[in-house]
């Protein structure tokens, strides 16, 4: 069915804070709108109001026709527990929910109840148009399409971080809404996931909003961008794709600079003038009251004359800067400041493999031979379930090898993005949590540090978890920040920081001096760090190969 989406004048807040306001989009058959912002901006916030889970708190959402489906998948990093592959497909892909609909219209129709024909036939119409009829055989044919080997009745608790991957890249893939909303599908999928999901999205005919921080998989794939600025409240929209954004939000930035500069500059002409106009009025009449230059009455009512008329110049420059255009100082970025190399160096070995080998049911990593030297900066690139995650157990000591040696060097302070996460987080204060976690650091440098990434007053007094994923990732940069460290491990950093967070922390990383391990899928991120050794991991093999 093809199906529009128009949202008109749509506001939405959190609590006191507004995220965005005036929010005018049309999502028409075949569109492919990207949403970007930064962290806390509203972007999942307006995912939800465009599913219909949730009022804004003004402005309409309108769906043409009414009866179109509206299919939100947002990420899910919580498995549930009594669901098997099965059955989060079915749930995912909005068949579940149509079948229990049919299910109960089919008994109030043997009931022979009031318009339960009519009930009847819409929700049978629903589960057709969503899939439902043959979703079985498709969940097996594309399970089997995608290299799945877990059986479809696993419990999703069971599979690994990169099984789960692929198991929401399938109930995406199987997915028959009218109009799509995506909130980052691309997180934590491998490059054949990633080159999957793509073609999935550029060939749909349906509409779609996409979260993304993957700037490949915009540029690729959106035709238009939807920026929220929370900084300036403001709602910009781009047409042209990716690339097109990124340079006219570059020209609207340089032009939004050059006339505020512009204003600047005539405001404070304008001004200085007045203050000289008006000390020369005011001199020039205190002068001639108190020392006349002769008796005649005529002459020095001229020059009094004359130093009134210098006052009216001055309430004429006055209006000139009352009637000036006032234009906004454009918004300074944030910059990410991060020293994290504060710790004292290590050894010159960090860590050492020797045929190391671990276990895990009938999967095996190893013999793995690798030893880390300080000062290496190593990607470990490799398809989900390959063995990345064990790897860099291994390697920080944190799984034991069954068979085998594994050491780690001597004064390495070991920082873990997701390890310092997990601390940011609970119903405590971002503030309070972090005094707690950096007792040696006053309240005001726990205020300073939290600003130079991008976490300010409106962050700081509130609940932790109530931070978006990307605060949190920020917050625990922060974190390895102050405490230091000299080996830096990130996995997959860029699924939960926007994209000024991403762009700044690549070149913060540039001047990073300790031993860094980078896991990440994200394309454009593994051509702007600079390493010196790629580790390449699959089925448990690990091999080097050249950078």
């Amino acid at each position: 069915m093809s199906a529009t989406l128009v949202a008109r004048d749509l506001s939405a807040g959190h609590g006191a804070r507004v995220l965005f306001s005036g929010l005018d989009l049309t999502v028409a058959p075949g569109d492919v709108t990207g949403l970007v912002g930064a962290n806390g901006a509203g972007k999942s916030t307006l995912l939800g109001l465009l599913a219909g889970l949730g009022r804004p708190e003004a402005g309409t959402i309108a769906l043409s026709p009414p009866s179109a489906t509206v299919g939100l998948l947002p990420q899910e990093p919580e498995r549930r527990g009594d669901e098997d592959v099965t059955a989060y497909v079915a749930r995912r892909t909005g068949v579940a929910d149509a079948q229990r609909d049919l299910d109960a219209a089919t008994e109030a129709l043997s009931r022979e109840d009031a318009g339960s024909d009519d009930w009847y036939a819409v929700a049978f119409d629903r589960w057709l148009a969503l899939g439902g009829a043959d979703l079985e055989e498709r969940t097996a044919e594309q399970a089997a399409d995608l290299g799945l080997t877990v059986p479809l009745d696993a419990a999703m608790t069971s599979l690994s971080g990169g099984e789960a991957a692929r198991v929401g890249l399938l109930a995406l893939l199987l997915s028959r809404f009218d109009v799509l909303l995506l909130d980052e599908p691309t997180n934590d999928l491998d490059l054949d996931g990633l080159d999957r999901l793509e073609r999935f999205v550029q060939t749909l005919r349906v509409g779609a909003v996409v979260v993304s921080h993957d700037r490949e998989f915009l540029r690729r794939c959106v035709t238009t961008v939807v920026e929220l600025d929370l900084a300036q409240q403001k709602v910009e929209v781009f047409g042209g794709g990716y690339e097109a954004y990124l340079h006219e939000r570059e020209v609207r930035r340089q032009h939004a600079r050059e006339a505020y500069e512009e204003y600047s500059e005539t405001r404070a002409d304008l001004t200085q003038r007045m203050r000289a106009q008006r000390a020369w009025a005011v001199q020039g009449v205190t002068k001639e009251k108190k020392n006349p230059k002769d008796n005649d009455k005529a002459q020095r009512d001229f020059r009094i004359n004359r130093t009134e008329k210098q006052a009216s110049k001055v309430r004429a420059t006055e209006r000139l800067i009352e009637r000036l255009d006032e234009v906004e100082e454009p918004r300074k970025e944030w910059q990410l400041q991060m020293e994290i190399a504060a710790a004292p160096r290590s050894g010159s070995v960090v860590a050492t493999l020797n045929r190391a080998v671990v276990h895990r049911g009938t999967f095996t990593l190893g013999p793995v031979d690798l030893t880390l030297s300080y000062g290496d900066r190593v990607a470990v690139l490799g398809p989900n379930g390959a063995g990345k995650t064990t790897l860099i157990r291994l390697l920080l000591g944190r799984t034991a090898p069954d068979e085998g040696l594994a050491s780690l060097g001597a004064s390495v302070r070991v920082g873990e993005v997701d390890q310092a996460r997990d601390l940011v987080d609970g119903p405590d204060l971002l503030v309070d949590v972090m005094e707690r976690e950096l007792p040696d650091l006053s309240p005001a440098d726990v205020r300073t540090l939290l600003a130079k990434f991008g976490l300010r007053a409106d962050h700081v007094r509130r609940a932790a978890s109530s931070l978006s994923p990307g605060e949190r990732t920020r917050a625990a940069l922060a974190l390895l920040q102050s405490r230091g460290t000299n080996l830096l491990v990130l996995d997959e950093p860029t699924n939960h920081l926007d994209l000024p967070a991403i762009e700044q922390l690549e070149s913060a990383l540039a001047s990073y001096a300790g031993t860094l391990v980078l896991v990440s899928h994200d394309r454009r991120m593994l051509e702007a760090v600079h390493v010196t050794r790629r580790l390449h991991v699959e089925r448990g093999v690990v091999e080097e190969r050249p950078v």
